[in-house]
């Protein structure tokens, strides 16, 4: 980072901290972020939870949703003596079911899962097959809804948990979601490549979920990139929750994948090429 780039971050940074501490919801959240991320200012997961709660306490999803996130992976937050696959990390699962549920309820579908999730396994609420099957049924009742839990419902009709087992039911999820991942992955690929930002965006969140191609966070970051750098209001959001999964080194391997593309996108418009497949 040049010395006129961490200014520029430093200068950001208070400017949103004079916005979050007048109050204003999207600055808390922002300003959280950059404590998680270390955005002109030392990484501290503390005030990170600290700007996300106000936030959140103001009813902004995204803020909820990362704060459920801090308390399941025990980041800067107060901690039980819970732990998860046995590698000693304190966790809180009961208060990030809670803000997960707060999210939910406004209807980020991620939130949704992965509410659907806890119920299904019983971390932090009591397990509860019918409630974890009503989570995932929200996340992919509509056609372009979250594949993962068009899955996970389709698993739960074949095994009749929380609802009435039903192979045909079943079948039918699993199919929608079979459908959407290589239709989804056709269209956004060819919309994404001709610049199109919610494409763009789409086709990141398809390789951060492993939907229809390989998960991928570097191609999902690059792609979030250019979505941002499009205009895509949402592309901040993914691009924070990817930073979590990569390392610095990474984050410069998704910069300069981003930039590739851009380039062969731009190249792509000029002269039709065949489809830009990821490395």
């Amino acid at each position: 980072m040049t010395n006129r780039q961490e200014s520029e971050e430093v200068r950001r940074f208070k400017a949103t901290k004079i916005n979050a501490e007048e109050g204003y919801e999207e600055a808390q959240y922002n300003l959280g972020w950059m404590y998680a991320f270390g955005k002109g200012v030392p990484k501290n997961y503390k005030k990170a939870a600290k700007w996300y709660r106000k936030a959140a306490k103001q009813g902004n999803a995204l803020a909820q949703f990362e704060l459920g996130e801090m308390y399941y992976d025990g980041e800067g937050v107060p901690q039980d003596k819970m732990y998860y696959d046995g590698q000693g990390v304190p966790k809180n699962y009961k208060k990030a079911a809670k803000w997960y549920h707060k999210s939910a309820e406004q209807d980020w579908d991620l939130a949704q899962v992965r509410l659907g999730e806890m119920y299904y396994k019983g971390q932090g609420v009591p397990k509860n097959y019918k409630k974890a099957a009503k989570w995932f049924r929200k996340a992919a009742e509509d056609e372009e809804g979250y594949v993962q839990a068009k899955w996970q419902l389709g698993e739960m009709y074949y095994k009749g948990q929380g609802v009435p087992q039903d192979y045909w039911e079943a079948m039918k999820w699993f199919r929608k979601a079979a459908k959407q991942e290589v239709e989804a992955m056709k269209w956004f690929r060819e919309e994404a490549e001709q610049g199109d930002d919610l494409a763009q965006f789409e086709l990141g969140k398809m390789y951060y979920r492993g939907e229809g191609v390989p998960k991928n966070f570097i191609e999902s970051y690059a792609w979030s990139l250019l979505a941002k750098a499009n205009g895509h209001k949402e592309a901040s959001q993914m691009i924070s929750l990817l930073e979590k999964h990569l390392t610095a080194e990474q984050m410069e391997k998704g910069q300069a994948r981003a930039a590739e593309l851009h380039r062969l996108i731009e190249e792509r418009k000029e002269n039709p090429k065949p489809s830009v497949e990821s490395p």
